[in-house]
């Protein structure tokens, strides 16, 4: 990390929740947002920093996922549920376009992935603060509905006809994936940049297998599908 060349003067005195469980970050972080003018907050688990969030009402938080004890998804719908308005930005290793997007649709402000540039979070920092708390947002989106099926994203977890359904990681980022689009086509090149990065490398047929995973676990019937359409020669369609 680069020490800041300069700090802040008119937002110095702000406080700034960290939420991280590395403390070599989570120290770094504090010293350098602290060299800003800023008052700095650290917790490393996801329980204190939801606590701390509550008690000292900072004006910005950064906020890791992947945290002991409760997942930064969670701390997120949580503070949005008590209509907690201060901005949140996601400081994460898990760069996947699924992560972030339910990140931001539960409500954060902003989502930097690690490794990040130092220069880069705390201008976001900046501009977060500059825009100060935002008007109470409806309220977030904890589960997605469809038939007999509800689908809790901070959760990870879904539920049919009351019972939940065995899902691995992978199955529930490609349902989250066509939900998010409902009524839109993707292709299986979009389904699988999305789900497993660009990085990574498959074929259509690894897409296939997990749509037709999904019809088993989730569809009435899945050799009539009602929510997960095929579009012949494009791709996959969510319906609901």
């Amino acid at each position: 990390m680069l020490e800041p060349k300069r700090k802040t003067a008119d937002l110095s005195g702000k406080r700034v929740l960290v939420v991280e469980d590395d403390p070599s970050i989570a120290i770094g972080l504090r010293i350098n947002l602290e060299s800003e003018g800023y008052v700095v907050d650290l917790a490393e688990d996801g329980e204190t920093g939801l606590e701390l969030a509550r008690t000292v009402d900072p004006d910005l938080i950064i906020l890791d996922l992947m945290l002991p004890k409760r997942n930064g998804l969670e701390v997120l719908h949580d503070l949005r549920a008590e209509g907690r308005t201060m901005p949140i930005i996601i400081l994460s290793a898990k760069a996947g376009e699924m992560d972030k997007v339910a990140g931001l649709e539960l409500g954060a402000e902003d989502y930097v992935a690690k490794p990040f540039s130092l220069a880069e979070l705390l201008a976001r920092v900046r501009a977060a603060l500059r825009r100060g708390h935002a008007a109470p947002p409806p309220s977030p989106r904890k589960g997605i509905a469809f038939g007999e099926v509800e689908v809790d994203v901070a959760a990870r977890n879904v539920k049919r006809a009351g019972e939940p359904v065995e899902m691995t990681a992978r199955e529930f980022d490609v349902l989250v994936c066509l939900v998010s689009e409902r009524g839109r086509v993707l292709s299986r090149e979009d389904i699988f940049r999305r789900v497993w990065g660009p990085k990574h490398h498959g074929t259509p047929r690894t897409v296939d297998n997990f749509i037709q995973q999904l019809r088993a676990k989730l569809e009435a019937d899945p050799q009539e599908p009602v929510y997960i359409q095929t579009v012949r020669g494009v791709g996959y369609r969510f319906d609901g």
